[in-house]
């Protein structure tokens, strides 16, 4: 392990006697010293700036450049080699995850069947690390499990149930049994440890975990800097004719992202050391590996400028811990290496999961009409569980 502090150490926050919890407070400014930065907004809404309180009594313009939903997101890409790129980085290899694939070369294609199934003729559509609901998705639990080649009997949800223990209770109950939670860890801990981080939601089961991970973006001191475009239509094939359209941008004394890491929840995830009999859930070495798996997040994604979106491209100054705390803890975050809590950690020989979709199951035809419009999200924002 490269850090050696107690500051960052994920074998000593991870421990029954450590910390509640590690607050990290990075500064953050825009690239190339600019001075204005684009939030997260949506449209005829704009921009989330509110009063804030403070202890003189006085209050502070504070904006919320990113939400706890979208800094997920943000910490979830940084796994991935390129924004379009649904392969792990490098440092990820040994990382459990599902994928879910479907047949190559839709509309035009040949469905796999019930025979042997050739890999080279499928293609991934989406992993858990970028789908919004991550391992509960419908696009994992609607699907069959591909073993050796062939598909597993039954829905993917079907099998998951059984190994987390779930008790069916009804046409729409259902619910683990108190000791069956410990099943339920490490059973999302063998599929996809980092639901685990980012916490999960299966409603149809009653179990929901919340945010071990939780960050913020926020400006304070903010400002408004209200501006204009226009779009031209030269050629006059458009209904839009020639739009004004308002642009909203901010300034700010400071930018700061906050991440709490949560190490109480952590601890409920499990109990006992790596092959000691009574042990319960996660083992110690699991519960580290999710430690440092967190805060290699954290350092992946302020280690370098990371555009948040067109207009909000922030380089990190500094990190403290917590308020008052140690200072200069870019370059420890940066020196987290995986490899030494990932190879304790009991990962599956096989860590992805191919789920697989019928393409012509997956690509149905949609609406295309009027009641489907205004149906989408803004792009920074995802439908997680909030703790």
């Amino acid at each position: 392990m490269a850090s050696t502090t107690i500051v960052l150490d994920p074998a000593r926050l991870a421990s029954d006697d450590g910390p509640l919890r590690l607050v990290l407070r990075a500064r953050l400014r825009p690239i190339a010293g600019l001075d204005r930065f684009q939030p997260a907004g949506f449209p005829e809404i704009g921009h989330v700036i509110y009063d804030a309180p403070r202890q003189d009594a006085s209050s502070e313009k504070v904006c919320i450049v990113d939400s706890a939903a979208s800094m997920a997101n943000h910490l979830e890409w940084v796994c991935m080699r390129g924004r379009w790129d649904l392969d792990l980085v490098e440092e990820l290899n040994d990382l459990p995850y599902l994928r879910c694939v479907t047949d190559r070369g839709w509309p035009n294609h040949t469905s796999v069947g019930n025979g042997k199934i050739d890999p080279n003729k499928l293609d991934v559509v989406l992993t858990s690390l970028t789908e919004g609901h991550r391992i509960a998705s419908t696009y994992f639990l609607g699907g069959s499990r591909i073993e050796n080649d062939a598909l597993a009997n039954g829905l993917f949800e079907d099998e998951l149930a059984g190994e987390c223990g779930i008790l069916p209770l009804g046409k729409k109950r259902a619910h683990p049994s108190p000791e069956a939670w410990w099943k339920v860890f490490s059973t999302l801990f063998k599929y996809d440890p980092n639901s685990l981080v980012h916490g999960v939601l299966f409603p149809q089961w009653q179990v929901k975990v919340p945010r071990m991970l939780t960050a913020h973006l926020e400006a304070f001191g903010a400002g408004r800097v209200d501006s204009s475009g226009v779009k031209f239509d030269r050629l006059g094939k458009t209904t839009s004719g020639q739009p004004i359209f308002a642009k909203d941008e901010e300034t700010a004394r400071e930018i700061r992202a906050t991440f709490i890491l949560d190490l109480a929840l952590l601890r409920s995830f499990g109990r006992g050391k790596k092959g000691e009999n009574g042990q319960k859930g996660l083992h110690d070495k699991q519960k580290e590996f999710l430690v440092a798996f967190a805060l290699w997040k954290i350092g992946r994604l302020l280690r370098g400028p990371f555009k948040y979106r067109t207009g909000c491209d922030l380089e990190c100054e500094t990190v403290v811990e917590g308020v008052g705390g140690r200072e200069n803890l870019k370059d420890e975050l940066a020196g987290i290496e995986l490899a030494t809590f990932a190879k304790d950690a009991d990962f599956p020989r096989q860590p992805i999961t191919d789920i697989y979709w019928p393409a012509d199951e997956l690509y149905r035809a949609g609406k295309d009409d009027a009641d489907s419009a205004g149906e989408g999200e803004d792009e920074s924002e995802d439908t997680r569980a909030e703790d």
